[in-house]
């Protein structure tokens, strides 16, 4: 959807044709294998996921690009901000509840997720390794299966992206506990953050899936200057900013040596989750 918007403004701003040409698979290897190897000529962009860039160097084995060396970043495009949900059975309504309930009941409360390594499993682990709680994992093959069974019962909590929860916590399907970002999120004003609960381990904590723009290695200095101007531009207008908000994400900008750092201390930072989750695939 991001990809889709941000083409359609840069094929107006640049006056070239931008078609968005979607290869899904490998947790979004396949795509990013394809730019990583293409020429470096300002013909090709990715828009590249936290996960292509920085859990996929901790999560494979081997991997057929290497996010720091074959990339050149443009700019952050949105954050992917992610709701504590649980069912309704869970007497639980705030989150120092939940990890009273956890610690109360070691290892009985499992969580669900779109799958091992993902953002949404990451974000879990790095909350129960910071608050010191036993919770069990149930991987699913994304967030949608996951929601399903939290819905039936058959787990008790998820780390979730909001737009899928929101209709289910309007609803009081699901009760949202707390959001992973640093601030509250305009779609769930009311839903206060990890880091209001002031509980121990929980200073500081944010744990978001995020969406970029980057090009292959290579590609000339003026051409990435160029389309950060634009993309800048782009985030930044109203009818722009207006969609991602309604899906529950939070747009965002950066230059390209920002997003460069920002890259760099993500993958140091979700790699210790990794470790932690003892996720791994070849």
């Amino acid at each position: 959807m991001l990809g889709r918007i941000v083409a359609q403004n840069l094929e107006n701003a640049l006056k070239r044709s931008v078609i968005v040409d979607n290869r899904p698979g490998a947790g979004s290897g396949i795509g990013a294998q394809l730019v990583a190897h293409s020429a470096p000529d300002g013909r090709t962009l990715l828009v590249a996921t936290s996960t292509m860039l920085a859990i996929n160097p901790s999560l494979y084995k081997s991997l057929s690009y290497q996010p720091q060396r074959d990339f050149a970043p443009v700019g952050l495009i949105a954050a992917v901000p992610l709701v504590v949900v649980v069912h309704p059975s869970v007497k639980a309504n705030t989150l120092a509840e939940l990890i009273a309930l956890s610690k109360s009941k070691p290892g009985e409360l499992h969580y669900a997720s779109a799958g091992n390594g993902s953002p949404q499993h990451l974000c879990a682990e790095m909350f129960r390794t910071a608050v010191g709680i036993n919770i069990g994992h149930v991987p699913y093959k994304g967030s949608a299966l996951g929601l399903t069974d939290l819905l039936g019962g058959q787990v008790q909590m998820m780390f979730t992206d909001i737009a899928p929860a929101l209709p289910y916590i309007r609803n009081v399907k699901l009760r949202a506990l707390e959001v992973t970002t640093a601030e509250r999120v305009p779609s769930l004003p009311e839903v206060g953050t990890v880091r209001e609960s002031g509980l121990p381990g929980t200073a500081g904590f944010e744990a978001v899936a995020w969406q970029s723009l980057v090009a292959p290695a290579g590609t000339p200095k003026y051409f990435i200057t160029q389309v950060n101007a634009e993309l800048v531009k782009i985030i930044n207008m109203p009818e722009v900013k207006e969609r991602p908000i309604k899906e529950g994400m939070e747009p965002r900008t950066s230059t390209p040596e920002q997003l460069c750092a920002y890259i760099r201390s993500e993958t140091e930072r979700l790699a210790v989750a990794v470790k932690s989750s003892g996720a791994s695939l070849d």
